[in-house]
């Protein structure tokens, strides 16, 4: 096993907080529409499109509308599609300006998407705003042409993330907020002003729960449409229901909303009368809408009224449609065009499916010896041992029988503690002693054991036993919770209920313990104690966008990642939560890994921070 050991443990002294910049090399500067790299260019022609945003020109006479990344206009009548944007950049939703002269349009030829704008004949394209976190997408004009409206993007700690409705002027600037989203997962998008400029129509993911969810039901409702009065504020539910309703599009006398819903199976283009709330199903042919996806572009895509409100023009099933708003007549408006795109050569590396013997290039769990010689970690299933700085690494068992995680060392380094798991006989227990592989089993009944750690003294071990998860059942997890036993096994002695990680305080008196999660879970971690008997609880510190939260061995300092980074500081009692974030004032602040860090964990003497 090979494992480079500036991989294995930074080390940071605390003889005062060191104050440096880390000299960074300037890249060179990346150019989305030409990567180094070899490619070849492939021209095909193309009379049907995937997933096709568009729009219709003031005067009714020009189609505008994406395929493939790429931008086309043409005759709203149809024929040959001329390519006004190309390149490996993603440029999609374009949309034409009040008076048709301009057409805005998300790209992220900068890099990320961001809102940017053109001449309807394509030229002069520029970017508009220049988001470089909160990206942008589904623009719409304001009546006016100088400002507009679009779709910020906000990820969270699981998966996409949600949005929210900015104003930005046509000539830039950081935008300005109009809705503010509920939670980090429920989707604001498809924002559309109404002709008259006071309102913003939108599309809001409204499904019970408060967090996006995987197997929702699109026959209830999923999305609804709301409506921001720009004089007031205000925001209220214009319609939604049984299937939902997204994508609104107001028409151009304001007088109407035409929407997508579900109806069992088919999506459906309806439309609203606003005067009366009355609504009538319009084309039952569309194609799937994405409302049980995250649909961070749009549940459906862009589609516009004529210019008379007498059509609409929508794309559906690879064609474009335009559907008499009166009689109900469909018509398919044909186009045609050559496609170019850029394909970039694939990177392939040769991935054997098995090999007896391989070099390891993931550890786990790391910690190091109270003497600073030894690093215990845990890969590919087994606990392993490496003296520092270039040993090579070996086995600390030679059991075959089950997984080894989450070692911890005794004071005086003389043993472990740590578990195991076995799909058949479950998680254990154990105690090992270094110096010649003898393995005591700690605890009387399986379980899933979990982040065990030793008394100041050696003399009691404290662990968590978990609840019971998707994968490895919930036999024996019917009083999960926080626990200590003597460390030389025998009956374990139920402290509390909740938290995470727990540690003995300097004198042994109290167990420490987080909540909240580490990588999922709230966005807030907490850190508390109680007394050996779970009683007395204190609560020592709030911290925003913290993964893991811990004390050094006297009590005096606190270590941290946020957002993945490693911070220390002093840890002082109030009585009261401190906050603990990267930008406190109240204490000072090191950060202590400029990259990232994992595997936090403190000398005995507290004098030294170890992280991988």
């Amino acid at each position: 096993m090979n494992i480079p050991t500036r991989f294995l443990s930074m080390i940071f002294i605390l003889g005062g907080f060191v104050t440096g910049l880390w000299a960074q090399e300037e890249a060179d500067k990346w150019d989305v529409n030409n990567p180094p790299g070899l490619f070849e260019t492939h021209t095909f022609s193309l009379e049907e499109g995937t997933w096709m945003n568009l729009d219709l020109s003031p005067d009714g006479r020009q189609l505008v509308f994406d395929l493939l990344g790429d931008i086309y206009l043409m005759p709203a009548t149809g024929g040959e599609a001329k390519v006004l944007r190309s390149g490996l950049a993603w440029e999609v939703q374009p949309r034409f300006s009040p008076d048709g002269s301009k057409i805005l349009f998300t790209s992220d030829a900068g890099g990320g998407d961001n809102i940017w704008v053109m001449n309807a004949d394509g030229s002069d394209a520029r970017q508009v705003t220049h988001e470089n976190f909160r990206l942008l997408n589904n623009p719409a004009w304001m009546p006016d042409g100088m400002y507009f409206v679009a779709r910020k993007h906000f990820t969270s700690e699981r998966s996409l993330g949600a949005g929210e409705i900015w104003m930005y002027h046509l000539s830039g600037g950081s935008g300005l907020q109009l809705t503010k989203r509920k939670n980090d997962q429920q989707d604001v998008n498809e924002p559309c002003p109404s002709p008259d400029g006071r309102y913003v129509y939108f599309s809001e993911d409204m499904y019970p729960g408060g967090y996006f969810q995987y197997n929702k039901d699109p026959n209830k409702q999923i999305y609804q449409i709301r409506r921001y009065d720009l004089e007031t504020g205000e925001i209220r539910a214009v319609t939604g229901g049984m299937g939902s309703a997204f994508r609104p599009q107001i028409s151009h006398d304001g007088k109407y909303l035409a929407f997508v819903r579900r109806v069992r199976t088919k999506s459906t283009l309806f439309i609203r009368e606003l005067s009366t709330g009355k609504e009538f199903a319009l084309y039952d042919d569309l194609s799937k809408d994405q409302q049980e996806a995250w649909a961070i572009f749009g549940v459906y895509t862009g589609f516009a009224w004529s210019p008379d409100d007498s059509e609409i023009y929508i794309w559906a099933k690879g064609k474009i449609r335009k559907v008499n708003v009166k009689t109900r007549e469909v018509s398919t408006i044909p186009f045609h065009l050559r496609a170019e795109h850029k394909m970039m050569e694939t990177v392939r590396f040769e991935h054997k499916v098995f090999e007896p013997e391989f070099d390891v290039k993931v550890i786990r769990h790391a910690v190091t010896s109270p003497d600073g010689k030894q690093l215990v970690f845990s890969a590919v299933g087994y606990l392993w041992k490496k003296d520092l700085p270039n040993g090579k690494p070996v086995r600390l068992t030679s059991q075959q029988d089950m997984l080894e995680f989450e070692p911890a060392f005794s004071p005086d380094g003389k043993y472990l503690v740590y578990v195991s798991w076995n799909d058949e006989e479950y998680g254990r227990l154990w105690k090992l002693r270094l110096s010649d592989g003898f393995r005591q089993m700690l605890s009387d009944e399986p379980g899933i054991y979990r982040t065990p750690s030793f008394s100041p003294d050696g003399r009691q071990i404290v662990f968590r036993r978990e609840a019971g998860n998707g994968h490895q059942g919930s036999l024996y997890c019917t009083e999960p919770g926080i626990y200590r036993m003597s460390a030389e096994g025998g009956e374990a002695v139920f402290v509390c209920r909740e938290g995470e990680y727990p540690l003995f305080n300097a004198d042994g008196t109290r167990i420490f313990y987080q909540t909240g999660g580490y990588l999922f879970g709230a966005i807030e971690k907490n850190y508390y104690s109680v007394d050996l008997n779970g009683h007395e609880k204190r609560h020592h510190f709030k911290a925003p966008y913290a993964q893991r939260i811990v004390p050094s061995p006297d009590n005096h300092w606190v270590a941290w990642s946020e957002l993945y980074k490693v911070y220390v500081a002093p840890m002082p009692e109030t009585g009261r939560a401190i906050s603990l974030s990267a930008n406190s004032k109240a204490v000072p602040v090191a950060q202590v890994a400029r990259d990232a860090g994992i595997n936090i964990h403190w000398s005995p003497d507290s004098k030294v921070l170890h992280w991988m």
